[in-house]
């Protein structure tokens, strides 16, 4: 029996709104290796403004995110995504024309207003079937990767040609671009409609706030962000002040150091998913992260210690960042799913802000000492956290839909379900029609399971 493939109308579904969410986080991230350098010279700029300047995009981001989604449910995907997209844009427009570092946070509280994340993976989910969601949120997410570290790339380079504000109205540009990809290439979907997977739940919003596990991996958002954004803080001012290099040379680095880090963190992501030993190498993560931090901070005119430090920051930061929703969908219950990955994506947000406002203010106050010791104590606390971490089980779960006729039958058929090995979690929501299963790897090739499947389909 081979797995079922994406159809033609969603994989091309898929592969649009992934490249639409890659346009806006690339004008969003491409001026974030050099900005602290442009913002300096901004009219009233001071290091606690210009931090403030740097992560308000995150505040505006976790504030609007899911209230975006929840008017999608009500209005339609296509005017939300626009309405977003249009923030977004009007921003970049500001923050290009800003003189002053009061404009410029304005304009980047707007880029992050437009947060429209959550409704395109919303759409994305109206747009596949239950089978291919799974597939679909993953394509996602490797966009969101890739996107992230061509941006860091494409910034310091492109300041070759244009000046660092004309990255903004580049950003800008990107904004109308999908705009129209949406209305051209993207289908609309026959009915919006909520989907536990991909969109939060308000009402269980407290309960998963708080669970134990689920908060360990939430802190651990909210600091790994922290920290790379106030290490942007003062990254880019150390390579001109110390290095000399100034920011349109600065991809020089940033380049070679991405494409190891990016080979490493693979590595290491292959060979924890095949040993099932993901907690080692997540601490190992948090750990490069803190050697990171120190090299950085204690050898800053040695260009080899500065490329060390640099590749193994974004080695850190990438395996992290990968392990981290994979680690919240297998520990959230299956159908809290979107509800969890709503707290993540907060706290993520929320983050990026405060990483960006303490980063800036204690650069003012205690130079680059403060700031990287700031971080290696986020990271030392977090690890302590991680070390406390229950290992993470290597889990799966699956969506079953019924129809009306087959209902009935859910009690049967949930008792045959639960008795296959390896089944852990099994729960049918009757106004939905489906089914969430939360099972071992394993599980899915059983052929217990794969016959009950067949028959459902059968029907």
């Amino acid at each position: 029996m081979f797995p079922e493939k994406m159809t033609k109308n969603e994989r091309h579904a898929v592969i649009s709104l992934s490249f639409i969410m890659s346009l806006r986080m690339i004008g969003l991230f491409m001026v974030l290796p050099v900005f602290t350098l442009y913002a300096a010279d901004l009219q009233n700029a001071t290091p606690a403004l210009i931090g403030l300047a740097m992560g308000v995009y995150g505040l505006s981001q976790a504030v609007f995110q899911i209230p975006f989604g929840a008017l999608s449910d009500r209005i339609g995907r296509k005017p939300v995504i626009v309405i977003g997209l249009l923030l977004f844009a009007i921003g970049s427009f500001i923050a290009g024309f800003a003189h002053s570092i009061t404009l410029m946070i304005l304009g980047r509280a707007l880029q992050g207003a437009g947060a429209i994340g959550s409704t395109i993976l919303a759409m994305m989910a109206d747009l596949t079937r239950e089978n291919q969601r799974t597939k679909a949120m993953a394509i996602a997410g490797m966009t969101i990767g890739f996107s992230f570290s061509l941006a860091m790339f494409i910034g310091p380079v492109l300041t070759q040609w244009l000046p660092i504000n004309g990255l903004f109205f580049l950003a800008m540009g990107f904004g109308f671009i999908a705009i129209i990809l949406l209305y051209t290439s993207v289908p609309t979907p026959v009915s919006s409609r909520w989907h536990r997977d991909t969109e939060p739940e308000l009402k269980a919003f407290l309960k998963l706030l708080i669970a134990p596990e689920l908060a360990k991996l939430n802190i651990g958002i909210f600091i790994l962000h922290a920290i790379f954004t106030a290490s942007f803080v003062v990254i880019p001012i150390a390579l001109f002040r110390f290095a000399h290099i100034p920011a349109n040379d600065q991809w020089l680095f940033y380049l070679p150091t991405l494409l190891i880090a990016a080979i490493l963190s693979l590595v290491c992501i292959g060979i924890a998913e095949r040993k099932q030993q993901l907690k080692p190498f997540f601490l190992f993560g948090i750990a490069t992260l803190i050697g990171a931090e120190s090299l950085l901070w204690t050898t800053p005119n040695n260009l080899i210690s500065i490329a060390v430090g640099l590749c193994l920051f974004f080695t850190g930061f990438s395996l992290l960042e990968a392990f981290l929703p994979s680690l919240i969908s297998r520990t959230a219950p299956a159908t809290r799913k979107g509800t969890a990955m709503g707290i993540y994506s907060c706290s993520q947000f929320l983050g990026i802000f405060v990483g960006g406002a303490l980063g800036g203010w204690l650069y003012g106050k205690f130079s680059f000492t403060g700031v990287y010791l700031f971080c290696i104590i986020l990271a030392l606390f977090w690890l302590l956290i991680a070390y406390l971490m229950q290992p993470p089980r290597f889990l799966v779960t699956q969506m079953l839909r019924f129809s009306p006729s087959q209902q009935s039958s859910w009690k049967t058929i949930a008792e045959k379900l639960q008795v296959i090995p390896g089944m852990l979690e099994v729960t049918f929501i009757a106004e939905d029609g489906i089914a969430y299963l939360k099972m071992e790897r394993k599980t899915s090739k059983h052929p217990d399971f794969i016959h009950l499947k067949e028959q459902l389909q059968s029907e």
